[in-house]
């Protein structure tokens, strides 16, 4: 059977660019692909047709030779041409050679490179994670602190190298420093990583032995952490090239500190605001005065209680809160009134607050009008 035009064979006319030719071929393989078309048994044979259009058209010399001679110039068992161009596409081999070369033009990229780009000679070192304690006097003020962080570094003995005496590795004989090897399963070249480097594209023939090859050991290192004012939890604090460190000679990764502000006995925070629960007894919630209390930066601070007044009541200490962590704002600080009633009385305590209350039926504004609205609500029950 006469073999179809090649221009044919891939939709294209005779004057296509070499873009327009790897363009149509791409087009071709996806529609007659052998996956995509199990219920097609000619699927497989056009595939073939289209490959081997592609290989002769996408190189200049052969491109050139068939466009002279046709079919002819690569014919004659396999004899060379006019042009000394030589072999055809006959052998099972021969197009799994073609299809491979085709696979790296296609997707080359995507596998990583099959060229000297794809290698992974060295690898970037992992990021750590430390999580910080501080209190919250020490988020208010800020710190430096000293933090032990255990991780890998670079060795000393071989320079990260992995190798004894810092030589540099040896190009991988098994992937030719590629990183990556092929299997040929039928007419499909699969890629793999190379079992022998681990797809780094390099040996260490005489390893280090500080390190075993790896070009990094395992120690504590002592780092100083500038905590700035007005962290709480959940700030995050990046140290870059302060993680683990590359494996043979690649950069460091970073480190990622996470503050935790822990809780305090006086203060409660939100956001930039302090609160704090202050006591007072009945009587000096009854006729006002003053109280001390304490600040986060150690100092006191003396409120003003006004006479009346009932639990729950705030006051606010403005510019007394934390420091915002960017930017010069202070938050505020609320007192919050608890008023205390008396325990443990003694008799002769017992008999003046019953005198109070018998002198104080006025003094109850919100006791009465609750008692007024539940005689109305009962009443309203009965009618």
């Amino acid at each position: 059977m006469a073999k179809r035009d090649f221009y044919e064979v891939l939709g294209i006319a005779r004057g296509a660019s070499a873009e327009e030719i790897k363009k149509a071929y791409r087009k071709k393989a996806k529609e007659l692909h052998p996956d995509r078309n199990a219920d097609n048994p000619k699927a497989e044979a056009q595939f073939k047709e289209v490959n081997e259009a592609y290989e002769t058209l996408k190189d200049p010399d052969k491109k050139a030779a068939y466009d002279r001679f046709g079919h002819a110039a690569f014919e004659q068992g396999g004899g060379r041409g006019p042009g000394g161009m030589g072999g055809g596409f006959g052998g099972q081999g021969d197009f799994a050679s073609a299809f491979s070369n085709v696979f790296d033009d296609l997707f080359g990229d995507f596998m990583g490179g099959a060229g000297p780009g794809g290698r992974q000679r060295a690898t970037r070192g992992s990021d750590l994670r430390y999580n910080l304690r501080v209190t919250l006097e020490e988020a208010y003020s800020g710190l430096q602190k000293t933090i032990k962080v255990p991780s890998s570094v670079a060795c000393e003995v071989c320079n990260g190298t992995g190798a004894a005496g810092g030589a540099e590795p040896a190009t991988c004989p098994t992937c030719s420093g590629m990183g990556k090897v092929r299997a040929q399963q039928g007419f499909f070249t699969v890629e793999r990583t190379c079992p022998t480097c681990g797809g780094m594209g390099q040996i260490v023939k005489n390893p280090c032995k500080s390190c075993g090859g790896a070009g990094r050991v395992e120690r504590e290192r002592a780092l100083s952490v500038n905590i700035p004012a007005g962290v709480e939890t959940g700030t995050r604090i990046r140290l870059a090239g302060e993680g683990e460190a590359g494996l043979r000679g690649g950069p460091s990764g970073d480190l990622y500190i996470f503050i935790e502000v822990t809780d305090h006995p006086l203060f409660e925070r939100d956001g930039l605001n302090l609160f704090c629960r202050v006591p007072v007894s009945m009587t000096a919630a009854a006729l006002g005065g003053e109280i001390e209390v304490p600040t986060i930066d150690g100092g006191r601070s003396r409120v003003k209680v006004p006479g009346g007044s009932q639990s729950g009541k705030q006051m606010r200490l403005r510019g007394k809160g934390m420091p915002a962590l960017r930017g010069n704002a202070q938050g505020d600080m609320f007192i919050e009134l608890a008023v205390e009633t008396p325990v443990n009385l003694t008799t002769r305590q017992k008999e003046l607050l019953r005198e109070f209350e018998e002198l104080s039926e006025e003094n109850n504004p919100e006791g009465s009008s609750f008692f007024k609205k539940v005689k109305s609500f009962w009443d309203g029950m009965k009618s």
